[in-house]
């Protein structure tokens, strides 16, 4: 009891002092876009849906959301990214301003479309709506020269007044391995920790401290498939650390809770918190690396890190759409229940 309680107060001090931190965001900007209709009858058009359009509204994803987390969880974020000459962009803008979250580091460009993710959900009146499609829209190609360079410089500025640097790559190309690496050419960011969230690419990113994928972003670029064995998972694990000569690496396994794996100790099995009937997890893994960050940054353990990430996580897979945990959600979590790890 003792031992949790000293744990618990422990991660209360770290949490509280998330307003003193300042994280600089490198991110793919991605709109969320939620179209709701209530269903109406059957086509005779087609077997399809009629629906009766109800209600929009458009929310940061992607890089995004996770600006929008930081920002929640109480710390100073600055964003650095791209958004296009376009409503999702303005729209994008405006949720950071809303926010207070400063603006001056995200370019727009007439010349490049917003990433803009449309789902269109289905539901009867006072019935939760299902998601029954998704329409991507995306840029043709990535940030011009212009774009990149103007990228480079503003992530070199604001690293060096930060204290974590947090890497959003969903492909899109504002966080590539290639931009990071020009962006820590100039000196004064060698001590600055380096988060990655890379959806496909990660093991092709240097210079990185921790990384939070899910088990199936491992699979896939290690070619393996890890199921319910733990052993593999484990070896997994070390390979991706070893690789990428990582601080910690951190797995997601959604129901199964996350692992994390610090370096020169054994990886730490954490059960997931709150319930495993989950509501949405659409933006979980962009709060999970929020959340991380946040707590290395204010001087956790990885295994500290990864117990309060678990907690955001815990928390807000069980809010619909893409949502945001919020610093006094995360020590109401802590005020519930100690963190907890599984033996193996």
């Amino acid at each position: 009891m003792t031992k949790h309680i000293k744990e618990n107060d422990r991660l209360r001090k770290i949490v509280e002092s998330f307003p003193k931190l300042t994280v600089t965001v490198l991110a793919d900007l991605v709109a969320d876009e939620f179209v709701f209709g209530e269903i109406s009858r059957v086509s005779r058009e087609a077997p399809v849906l009629i629906l009766k359009h109800h209600d929009r509204k458009v929310v940061p994803g992607g890089g995004a959301n996770a600006i929008y987390n930081l920002a929640d969880l109480g710390v100073n974020v600055l964003p650095v990214g791209v958004v296009g000459d376009d409503e999702p962009g303005k729209l994008l803008l405006r949720a950071f301003r809303h926010k207070r979250i400063p603006v001056s580091g995200v370019f727009k460009d007439k010349s490049y479309t917003t990433v803009t993710k449309t789902r269109i959900l289905a539901g009867f009146a006072h019935t939760a709506g299902q998601q029954v499609v998704r329409l991507d829209r995306e840029p043709a190609e990535g940030p011009n020269s212009h774009l990149r360079r103007e990228i480079v410089l503003a992530a070199r500025e604001y690293g060096r007044a930060s204290d974590a640097l947090l890497v959003s790559d969903y492909g899109y190309g504002a966080a590539t391995p290639t931009l990071l690496n020009v962006i820590r050419e100039k000196r004064g960011l060698e001590k600055v920790p380096v988060t990655l969230d890379s959806r496909h690419r990660m093991l092709e990113f240097s210079g990185v401290t921790a990384a939070t994928p899910n088990e199936s972003e491992v699979e896939e670029v290690l070619g393996i498939r890890i199921g319910n064995d733990w052993e593999r998972l484990v070896a997994a694990g070390d390979q991706v650390a070893g690789t990428m000569n990582l601080e910690s690496l951190l797995i997601t396994r959604g129901k199964d809770g996350m692992v994390v794996f610090p370096r020169r100790h054994k990886p730490v099995d954490i059960p997931i918190y709150g319930s495993d009937e989950v509501t949405d997890v659409t933006g979980a893994g962009d709060t999970v690396i929020a959340t991380f960050t946040a707590a290395l940054a204010a001087g956790a353990t990885s295994e500290e890190a990864a117990h309060l990430a678990n907690y955001a996580g815990g928390i807000v897979v069980m809010k619909r759409g893409t949502a945001t945990v919020t610093q006094q959600e995360l020590l109401d979590a802590l005020d519930k229940a100690p963190p907890a790890a599984r033996e193996h």
